[in-house]
């Protein structure tokens, strides 16, 4: 069984050359992330083009994802060699300042002396370090680091979001976004998102004319209005680090499991990120707990697990991703496919929606059906927007899923979706020999062979755009 928890790797100095780039591809990279919180467009604008041209080399569809840095304070920086803030030292922090140093921290959010208070306790990067706010004046705090640790670089500083004054996205993330848009990107990651209307706000066309909005729940307001940010986002991402300051670690694992379970459901793909192989930024090898933590998220049932600092900056980036892929390779093999699919019927998270989209539900719940009761050796889904083919994964069906699309922004976007292995399609779909005409591409390309019966599902639409999923088959590959 191929694998079908999808990969997301972040791209940064230590991985952005074309060879290691292209053996990440190799290794089980399905998504290359961007992050935009450091450097410059122009400098992630050249790493996004570099990782077109690779991917077209290689024959390879690669989704890109750039993640908007939102409204997330950061300390000055340290520099790149690691600064120890000991555990009872005092600590002095100055809104404005350029640099950070053992005593004295700098901090780029300007209003962070209205927004703290004595008593406040915050965290440093993903909760290495915590500090206790003890004094606010007219220029500065005085903190005492509660658990110390090392720090380097310019970490994020963990502020309740319902303290913060910002809004989210940024004028500097819009400013970044429109760059990236017109560049053709896939898919665009929504930092400290707390309701649907930071998601609106963002302001590009529907996917696949625009890119896959993919909310970053990381906030408690997010989790109170989880259901209107992921009817409002093409997918969504639980960023565990801020999560897990803001709500407590304790809740964590909890939060987790619902935020997978309700996107499932709502058929929106779902990634798990934020250090699920931290200590491979160092070690050739993950510790015994980030083995079960992969795993886990995949019994969970994840659309995709990231790599971050792993992948960026860490010393062996292919190795990090080759093994990511094998963690989750093993892990998919357990996966309890029949308990997913009853447990995602009876949810009925899209019941409420109407139209031809409801049509698209319908017919994917009778694919699976169907799919299942004849054990089916593969669905074939067509479709433009990849709606249908997200459909069908909702239920995480035991056969693969041969995603066709003739939309190429399509097929880079359904990297994301659990299961679905992406094709460019050489043509729309608008009769039954076209359809043939995929099954035997999929034939020809070894995904399915001669002999074999598939769900073919689509639309058939007589020339016109397609909105609905209404043609099923069930049939043996020639």
């Amino acid at each position: 069984m191929s694998r079908r928890t999808k990969i997301i790797a972040t791209i940064g100095p230590a991985s952005d050359s074309v060879p290691v780039l292209r053996k990440m591809m190799e290794s089980g990279m399905d998504v290359a992330r961007l992050g935009l919180a450091h450097g410059t467009i122009d400098d992630a604008l050249e790493r996004y083009h570099r990782i077109r041209s690779i991917a077209a080399e290689a024959g390879r569809a690669v989704g890109i994802m750039i993640d908007l840095p939102g409204p997330k304070v950061r300390l000055a920086s340290f520099g790149t060699t690691p600064v120890s803030l000991d555990s009872g030292a005092q600590i002095v922090i100055e809104p404005g300042r350029n640099t950070s140093d053992a005593k004295t921290l700098g901090v780029d959010y300007l209003d962070f002396l209205t927004d703290v208070h004595a008593g406040d306790i915050l965290s440093i990067g993903d909760g290495s370090v915590d500090i206790q706010i003890e004094s606010v004046g007219t220029t500065s705090a005085g903190a005492r680091v509660i658990h110390g640790g090392s720090i380097q670089g310019s970490p994020g500083l963990h502020i309740p979001s319902d303290r913060l004054n910002m809004a989210s996205p940024t004028p500097e993330d819009l400013v970044k976004l429109d760059a990236f848009v017109e560049a053709g990107v896939d898919m665009v990651a929504v930092s400290f998102v707390r309701s649907a209307h930071d998601i609106r706000r963002v302001g590009t066309e529907p996917y696949p004319r625009g890119p896959l909005i993919v909310a970053k729940i990381e906030t408690r307001a997010a989790v109170d209005n989880l259901n209107g940010i992921i009817e409002a986002s093409g997918a969504v991402m639980v960023a565990r680090g801020d999560l897990g300051a803001e709500l407590g670690i304790e809740e964590l694992p909890h939060i987790q499991k619902q935020i997978i379970r309700d996107c499932i459901a709502s058929g929106k793909p779902v990634i798990t990120a934020t250090q699920m192989l931290e200590s491979m930024i160092t070690s050739p090898a993950p510790t015994r707990a980030e083995v079960s933590d992969v795993a886990n998220a995949v019994f969970d049932g994840s659309s995709a697990v990231m790599l971050s600092g792993e992948s960026a900056i860490g010393n062996d980036p292919v190795n990090t991703v080759a093994t990511m892929a094998r963690i989750v390779e093993r892990a998919d093999q357990d996966f309890d496919f029949g308990a997913w699919a009853r447990r995602i019927r009876l949810m009925g998270k899209m019941a409420s929606i109407a139209g031809d989209a409801r049509i698209t539900d319908a017919m994917s719940g009778a694919t699976w059906r169907a799919a299942s009761d004849m054990n089916v050796d593969a669905i074939i889904c067509i479709s433009e927007s990849g709606f249908t083919v997200r459909a069908i994964a909702r239920f995480r069906p035991q056969m693969p899923i041969i995603a066709f699309s003739p939309v190429e922004r399509t097929v880079r976007q359904l990297t994301l979706s659990w299961g679905a292995t992406p094709i460019l399609a050489p043509h729309r779909v608008d009769s039954l020999s076209m359809m043939d005409d995929l099954v035997c591409i999929a034939r020809d390309s070894g995904l399915v062979r001669s002999g074999d019966t598939v769900a073919v599902l689509a639309g058939a639409g007589g020339g016109t755009e397609v909105q609905a999923t209404d043609v099923l088959r069930i049939m043996r590959v020639k």
